[in-house]
């Protein structure tokens, strides 16, 4: 049976998830905010530097996309477990989450050591290779203590409390911007660094982040109850199944983010200029994208307390919620890239070249803001209805079978270089907003409402 008492307005809707948006939209901001950081330092040491950086973190971060998707399946396993007043499995489920982080982060810092092989078969300009080696050698050493840190964050995101994200996603921007200007200039003495000199600054921030938060949960009395450093548990096949789950999101935000990291490659084959202009433009996009990335993640918990609750009504509503502030935040964006695109492209660079073509792009990235952002809270309002496995190969067909057939054709095949590939990504993208978004609306029709049961993990998942 439904619930009989009236479901709340839409504006107190809207409060809600606002409040829940912000502190995830900020913590994922900080994050953002690590290549912003990045490709300034290289921006300003030197166009070369640039590119090399620009290439290199599309190779670092498409990998690293996977565990970012894969252990978004414990903040939900986490609130559902907390909510059902079964808080003694939070411990033995986050120590799993340990393992699985560390077995990604391995198998990442491996993967990573085997790229730089690949550079000259993938069409990579030559004298942006060396560095991109550079960068690559230094920053995988981060690897394994990023994933560690998703892990202790989902935990925290899980029980509702994301102020130690936030501190530490900031705190980590103050140790990075100062030792990577540092190393990459040779300051104090120190040698000059170069593309170098940015991956280590990057990796000794992912250390110190995931340490600095082991800290917080091992002494703070908030996380006390979960004893999550009492023992010592050796991985347990069910649980890594049923974490394992978060598989489809993993498969699906690579899938996007490859997207743009492949578009990366390709325009890498094009020279140092168009390499790094394509990074501002990305860098801008990509700080861009964390707040409605912070809002889907909200929208997500919305929809899945309404699906919860038997409330269909309330999950359509909490989905629209989140669209109607995607919309304002992507409005913003929208206007600061297409009226700001030069003088913000004269942060990264001092080179008219790149200031140039990196401004024009800007403008593509404007367009590109609306699709990006409804198809980022439409797969969050499905991953609300457990609905992750039809939208991972929706995603496929959008990125793959439209974005970069696209952009390929326009801009290798026709000649119109870099502009050429970020009208790709608008094709692709407004064709995943139109494919999710359908998707959502039809099955939150149709689906029908569970009567309120307690929670299992794989449920959460």
């Amino acid at each position: 049976m439904f619930p009989t008492s009236p479901p709340p307005r839409f504006r107190t809707e809207l409060a809600r998830t606002l409040r829940l948006a912000g502190p995830l939209a900020a913590g994922h901001l900080s994050h953002g905010l690590v290549g912003f950081v990045d490709a300034v330092v290289a921006g300003h040491h030197g166009t070369a530097t640039l590119a090399a950086v620009s290439v290199g973190a599309a190779l670092f971060w498409l990998p690293m996309l996977a565990p970012m998707g894969t252990l978004m399946a414990v903040p939900p396993s986490v609130s559902q477990l907390d909510g059902s007043g079964r808080r003694a499995e939070i411990g033995p489920l986050f120590r799993q989450s340990l393992w699985l982080a560390a077995g990604l982060g391995v198998l990442l810092f491996a993967l990573l050591s085997a790229v730089p092989a690949l550079l000259g078969p993938m069409g990579i300009a030559p004298e942006i290779v060396p560095g991109v080696i550079d960068f690559l050698h230094a920053v995988r050493w981060g690897v394994p203590a990023f994933a560690l840190y998703l892990a202790m964050r989902y935990l925290s995101d899980g029980l509702h409390w994301s102020l130690p994200t936030m501190l530490l996603g900031f705190g980590g921007l103050c140790v990075l911007a100062p030792t990577a200007y540092v190393l990459t200039n040779g300051l104090y003495g120190l040698p000059e660094l170069g593309a170098q000199g940015i991956g280590i600054a990057t990796s000794v921030m992912f250390w110190m982040q995931a340490l600095g938060f082991a800290l917080y949960l091992a002494r703070s009395p908030r996380f006390a109850d979960l004893r999550l450093f009492s023992r010592w548990d050796w991985p347990q096949w069910r649980v890594q199944r049923e974490l394992h789950t978060g598989l489809p999101i993993g498969v699906t935000i690579t899938m996007e983010g490859g997207l743009f990291a492949v578009t990366a490659l390709l325009i890498g084959r094009l020279g140092e200029v168009p390499v790094a202009a394509h990074q501002v433009a990305l860098n801008v996009a990509s700080v861009c994208f964390m707040l409605p990335f912070g809002i889907a993640e909200a929208t997500t918990v919305r929809v899945g307390h309404a699906l919860g609750r038997g409330d269909r009504d309330g999950l359509r509503r909490a989905a629209f919620a989140g669209f109607a502030i995607m919309l304002g935040t992507q409005a913003v964006s929208a206007l600061c890239c297409w009226f700001g695109h030069d003088a913000v492209a004269r942060l990264y660079s001092a080179d008219p070249a790149v200031i140039a073509l990196g401004g024009a792009l800007l403008l593509y990235a404007a367009l590109f803001q609306f699709p990006d952002g409804v198809q980022v809270v439409s797969a969050g309002a499905l991953r609300g209805l457990k609905d992750t496995r039809v939208p991972m190969w929706l995603a496929a067909l959008a990125y793959w079978g439209v974005g970069m057939p696209v952009g390929a054709g326009l801009g290798l095949g026709l000649g119109w270089g870099p502009r050429g590939m970020w009208l790709g990504l608008t094709a692709g993208l407004t064709m995943a907003a139109f494919l999710l978004a359908r998707r959502f609306l039809r099955s939150s029709l149709r689906m029908p409402m569970p009567m309120p049961d307690r929670p299992t993990m794989t449920d959460a998942a």
